[in-house]
Protein backbone atom coordinates (compact mmCIF):
# COMPACT_ATOMS: atom_id res chain seq x y z
CA UNK A 1 0.00 0.00 0.00
CA UNK A 2 1.34 2.88 -1.07
CA UNK A 3 0.80 5.66 1.61
CA UNK A 4 2.14 9.24 1.78
CA UNK A 5 1.09 12.72 2.78
CA UNK A 6 0.57 13.27 -0.91
CA UNK A 7 -1.91 10.68 -1.67
CA UNK A 8 -3.96 11.58 1.71
CA UNK A 9 -4.08 15.56 0.50
CA UNK A 10 -4.70 14.39 -3.11
CA UNK A 11 -7.77 12.19 -1.77
CA UNK A 12 -8.99 14.96 0.82
CA UNK A 13 -8.77 17.65 -2.34
CA UNK A 14 -10.60 15.30 -5.00
CA UNK A 15 -13.24 14.56 -2.15
CA UNK A 16 -13.93 18.37 -1.45
CA UNK A 17 -14.22 18.71 -5.12
CA UNK A 18 -17.75 16.99 -4.61
CA UNK A 19 -20.29 19.33 -3.69
CA UNK A 20 -22.60 16.56 -2.19
CA UNK A 21 -19.35 15.86 0.33
CA UNK A 22 -18.03 19.53 0.51
CA UNK A 23 -18.98 20.80 3.89
CA UNK A 24 -19.41 17.55 5.38
CA UNK A 25 -15.58 17.65 5.19
CA UNK A 26 -15.44 21.67 6.01
CA UNK A 27 -17.65 20.74 9.18
CA UNK A 28 -15.85 17.43 9.76
CA UNK A 29 -12.34 18.78 9.70
CA UNK A 30 -13.37 22.04 12.09
CA UNK A 31 -14.77 19.35 14.50
CA UNK A 32 -11.81 17.34 14.37
CA UNK A 33 -9.54 19.96 15.11
CA UNK A 34 -11.46 21.12 18.21
CA UNK A 35 -11.01 17.38 19.28
CA UNK A 36 -8.92 17.17 22.31
CA UNK A 37 -8.08 13.69 20.47
CA UNK A 38 -5.31 14.01 17.90
CA UNK A 39 -3.06 11.84 15.37
CA UNK A 40 -0.34 13.40 16.84
CA UNK A 41 -1.44 14.96 20.80
CA UNK A 42 -0.83 18.41 21.23
CA UNK A 43 1.46 17.67 24.08
CA UNK A 44 4.61 16.44 21.76
CA UNK A 45 6.39 19.71 21.59
CA UNK A 46 6.36 20.49 17.65
CA UNK A 47 4.48 17.57 16.01
CA UNK A 48 1.66 17.78 17.94
CA UNK A 49 1.14 21.13 16.70
CA UNK A 50 2.30 20.65 13.14
CA UNK A 51 -1.31 18.19 12.47
CA UNK A 52 -3.01 21.09 13.66
CA UNK A 53 -1.35 23.84 11.59
CA UNK A 54 -1.93 21.54 8.53
CA UNK A 55 -5.52 21.13 9.06
CA UNK A 56 -6.27 24.40 9.68
CA UNK A 57 -4.23 25.67 6.68
CA UNK A 58 -6.33 23.19 4.64
CA UNK A 59 -9.65 24.71 6.39
CA UNK A 60 -8.94 28.26 5.69
CA UNK A 61 -8.08 27.78 1.85
CA UNK A 62 -10.98 25.48 1.19
CA UNK A 63 -13.72 27.77 2.90
CA UNK A 64 -11.75 31.01 0.92
CA UNK A 65 -12.19 28.47 -2.15
CA UNK A 66 -15.94 28.26 -1.28
CA UNK A 67 -16.48 31.69 -0.73
CA UNK A 68 -15.08 32.91 -3.68
CA UNK A 69 -16.59 30.46 -6.11
CA UNK A 70 -19.83 31.49 -4.39
CA UNK A 71 -18.91 35.47 -5.17
CA UNK A 72 -17.87 34.72 -8.77
CA UNK A 73 -21.40 32.85 -9.17
CA UNK A 74 -23.26 35.77 -7.57
CA UNK A 75 -21.76 38.08 -10.20
CA UNK A 76 -22.01 35.85 -12.97
CA UNK A 77 -25.78 35.71 -12.11
CA UNK A 78 -26.10 39.38 -11.69
CA UNK A 79 -23.96 41.03 -14.24
CA UNK A 80 -26.08 42.44 -17.47
CA UNK A 81 -25.93 40.59 -20.56
CA UNK A 82 -24.06 41.98 -23.19
CA UNK A 83 -26.79 43.78 -26.08
CA UNK A 84 -26.38 41.89 -28.72
CA UNK A 85 -26.25 43.80 -32.61
CA UNK A 86 -30.32 43.64 -33.20
CA UNK A 87 -29.68 44.88 -37.02
CA UNK A 88 -26.90 42.09 -38.09
CA UNK A 89 -28.97 38.95 -36.94
CA UNK A 90 -26.59 36.21 -38.37
CA UNK A 91 -23.74 38.88 -37.49
CA UNK A 92 -22.04 37.45 -34.25
CA UNK A 93 -18.34 39.29 -34.31
CA UNK A 94 -18.33 42.47 -32.08
CA UNK A 95 -14.31 43.65 -32.34
CA UNK A 96 -12.91 44.66 -35.50
CA UNK A 97 -9.23 43.66 -35.98
CA UNK A 98 -6.99 46.83 -37.66
CA UNK A 99 -3.42 46.26 -38.13
CA UNK A 100 -1.37 49.43 -37.06
CA UNK A 101 1.33 50.75 -39.11
CA UNK A 102 3.73 53.22 -38.53
CA UNK A 103 3.72 56.57 -39.27
CA UNK A 104 7.13 58.39 -39.93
Amino acid sequence: MNFSIQAVYNWYRNLLRNPKYRWWVVLGTAFYFLLPFDVAPDFLPVVGQIDDVFLISLLVAEISQILIEGVKARKADTEPKQATNEGNVGSTASTIDVDAVSVK
